[in-house]
Order: structure tokens, then sequence, then C-alpha cells
């Protein structure tokens, strides 16, 4: 199993690494004109400029900061929802419907309808964050929930736990795998949510960033800004990936 692993993280390297090679070997031929696709080096040297001037390390707190508030409070929503629907069947015969509707719903298609409500503001974009981000650990959390093995409700019963106990003692438990699982996804969420807010309301951050070099053609710079994204997102993976080890160890013993 770790033999598998570290094959495929050796491979992920290569295959990175041939990715760069071909942008270098598409710079030196002068393929695609420096103005729209610049070297590898040069977007390297923008990235190192950007943050040993300070520039490129404030707009990524700024987006990293919208990210986590937005996805803590999707994620506290949506598990203390997602709970509640999930144990209770008549709220979910109740509420399927309207979440059916909403779910495939983009949040994209929320942000015309959020700008007028709320302006070009920092509330608009949290708002639509935490909309995108919510239904990934909603859904989750109904699944984890609704999932419970009766045998497992039987035993509630027969040591006659009460509803908190069942949930805290039972219910969490079985339906933490999938809360992490739709965590995971919604932090992905956030953080496009994130760019694609900032880029539409003109607040600091990476997404602002991105565009702004782009309408300059400043092509170092919007590569270094896209680089950052998705150093960004491995590392936010990686973050829960690890979460998730410590919250489920108790799985292994």
């Amino acid at each position: 199993m770790t033999d598998n692993r570290l094959i495929w993280r050796i491979g992920g390297f290569v295959f990175a690494a041939l990715v760069v090679a071909i942008w270098q070997i598409q710079a030196n031929l002068g393929l695609i004109s420096p103005i729209y696709l610049p070297s590898p080096q040069r977007a390297m040297n923008s990235l190192i400029n950007g943050f040993s001037n300070g520039l490129l390390l404030d707009r990524m707190m700024s987006t990293v900061e919208r990210m986590i508030y937005g996805w803590v409070l999707a994620s506290l929503l949506g598990v203390v929802l997602g709970s509640i629907i999930g144990i209770s069947r008549a709220a979910r015969s109740y509420l399927e419907p309207m979440l059916e509707y909403l779910r495939p719903m983009p949040a994209s298609a929320v942000i015309p309808v959020m700008i007028p409500i709320l302006g070009l503001t920092e509330t608009m974009v949290l708002t639509v964050i935490g909309f995108a981000a919510l239904w990934p650990t909603l859904l989750a959390t109904i699944h984890g929930f609704s999932s419970i093995e009766p045998r497992l409700t039987e035993v509630a019963r027969i040591l006659k736990l009460s509803r908190a106990g069942f949930i805290w003692k039972i219910a969490l438990p079985n339906a933490l795998p999938d809360i992490i699982a739709g965590a995971r996804i919604s932090l992905t969420y956030a953080l496009i949510l994130s760019v694609v807010g900032e880029m539409l309301s003109g607040r600091e951050g990476l997404g602002q960033f991105i565009l702004s070099s782009a309408r300059l053609f400043k092509a170092p710079d919007l590569f270094a800004g896209v680089m950052l994204l998705g150093l960004l997102g491995y590392l936010s993976a990686m973050l829960v990936a690890q979460l998730e080890k410590h919250l489920l160890k108790w799985r292994k013993t």
C-alpha cells in the first residue's frame, strides 16, 4: 500500500516536471508570444518578487481569510442542519424537495442575485462562498446520519441514551467520514468562489490580482498568481487529509 502511494507521488512529480519542461521548450522556441505566456523562470521570478515585496503575501492572506471564514461558517451550518435533517425522517421528507431544487444551482448564478441585495461588499463575497461551500458538507452529513445501522439504534435504546447522547456517541462518529469528505470538497469550492468573488467585486485578493494582471498584460504576475492558487489548493487538501487521519484514527484501532 505504501509502495503504491510512493509510486503515484513520484509519478505526479515526474508529470509536473514534464509539464514545466514542455513549457520551457515552448518559451525557448517562441511558439506563443511571451506577452501571453511567459517562461517558467519569469513566472517564478515574479512569484519570488511578489513575496519579497509583500504584495503577493498580502493578496494571498486576504484570499485565505475569506476562504477560511466562508468554509468554517458553511461547515458548521452544514453539520448542524445535516444532523437535524439526517436523523429525522419527517424533516427529510419535508425539506428534500427544496434541497434537491437548490443543490444543483451553480454558486456563480447566485452572484447576480446577491449583488443588488448586498452590493459589491465583503458580505456579498462571504455569502456566495458560504452558499457554495454549504452543500457538500450538508449533503454528506445528511447521508452519514441517515445511514446509521439499525443495530446501533437498537443499542442506543438498550442503553437508554438520550437524543443528545445518541447523536454525540453514535450518530456523529458514524457520520464523521462522510462529513470530512464533504468538508474537503467544500474547501475547494470556498477557494474557487473566493477568487471569483474578488474578481467580480474588486475586493483585495489573489482573484483581483490575477484579473488586474491580465488586464495590464502582466503575464508573469498573472501566472505567479495562478501558480500560488494551485499551491493553496494543494496545501489545503493536504491539511484536510491530515485532519481526517487525526479524527478517524480510532477506526484503525
